[in-house]
């Protein structure tokens, strides 16, 4: 199908393929929006605790989108593609996201269990980076780059599996105690069908959408690329990864005018952790040889994921009871700069 849709777009004018690749995104999206839904529809149908599908079907759920897009384009052979969008959708969720959500409404941070999610999302950002160095030639990182082992990604998995078992612990220990797990799950989003037939069939519907939909907008993003001569890297990190994180957007946009902000902070520091532990991990643990690490990540994105974090980790410490208004403005500050640096430093020849 890619080589179908690659013959495809190749004709068409700048502006339509910009089109297909809108069309994609929205497909993907969909797609991962009946699959969440229809998965707590039928956890909820088998009498699973609310609590524990917030820890572990909804929050892999909202990744979805890049998981797919970074391992199709793993497996095309775009390392960049395939990293760009899991290190940009961190930028964008925790950047452009959470500063929108604090400044639409309040995000209250109760303090335990933000801080304890707040740390697991410091420590997996800083691994990724840790795990992406070439050690035996560090002074040639920003002229070459670097690459994850496969055996690295297949161990992001193990620690993702781990990750979950721990949030599924909490999660009980937090809903016995009355405080809010990290990931929760609004009440109005659980809408079980008649019968547990149809909500499989719709939960599988929905996975063909977000492949197929992955399958029309690599071919599409890396024809946009080439044409502008812009490197896939950085259209990953922008366009693509802010179109696969619209699920964690309007899930915090609806969080916080429904007077839900905590919803919001758990599903972005959720959905980091997961980008670093499901996304890049899967992408490394299915590419032979691993996955290439290109240079733009060490001049650019790396920098600016730990600057985005840090910014909101100091947010929190600086807060009392809710994440303050000038924390905001900063993260959004911070997601600004990133994307202008990426399309104006390739031009400089930085």
């Amino acid at each position: 199908m890619e080589s179908l849709v690659s013959a495809f777009v190749v004709d068409l004018h700048i502006v339509l393929v910009l089109v297909v690749i809108a069309g994609a995104l929205a497909v993907i999206v969909k797609g991962a929006d009946l699959l969440v839904d229809e998965a707590v529809a039928l956890s909820v149908t088998w009498g699973v605790p609310k609590m524990l599908i917030g820890a572990t079907i909804v929050s892999l759920g909202t990744t979805l989108p890049e998981t797919a897009v970074s391992v199709m384009a793993a497996a095309r052979g775009l390392p960049g593609l395939a990293l760009g969008n899991a290190v940009g959708s961190i930028i964008a969720d925790t950047g452009l996201i959470l500063g929108l959500a604090a400044i639409i409404g309040v995000v209250p941070i109760e303090k335990r269990v933000v801080n304890r999610q707040s740390w697991i999302q410091v420590g997996s950002a800083g691994l990724l980076i840790v795990a992406s160095l070439p050690f035996l030639s560090l002074r040639t990182v920003f002229a070459d780059g670097g690459r994850i082992p496969q055996w690295v990604g297949a161990g992001f998995l193990c620690l993702l599996v781990l990750y979950i078992w721990r949030s599924i612990a909490w999660s009980r220990r937090d809903s016995a105690t009355g405080a809010a797990g990290p990931i929760a799950i609004e009440e109005d989003r659980i809408h079980p069908t008649a019968h547990p037939v149809v909500s499989l069939l719709k939960l599988l519907a929905g996975i063909a959408l977000v492949v197929v939909g992955s399958q029309i907008l690599i071919p599409a993003v890396e024809e946009t690329a080439h044409r502008l001569r812009i490197p896939d890297a950085i259209i990953a990190a922008t366009f693509v990864a802010l179109g696969t994180s619209l699920p964690e957007l309007v899930t915090a946009i609806a969080a916080v005018r429904k007077g839900h902000g905590e919803l919001a902070l758990g599903n972005v520091i959720g959905a980091d952790i997961l980008n670093v532990l499901f996304v890049a991990g899967a992408s490394a643990a299915l590419t032979p040889g691993g996955l290439l690490v290109p240079p733009e990540f060490f001049r650019l994105y790396f920098p600016s994921m730990i600057f985005v974090i840090a910014v909101l980790r100091f947010g929190i410490s600086g807060s009392r009871d809710r994440l303050g208004r000038p924390a905001a403005i900063a993260l959004l500050v911070a997601y600004v700069i990133t994307v202008a640096a990426g399309y104006l430093l390739p031009v400089a020849s930085l």
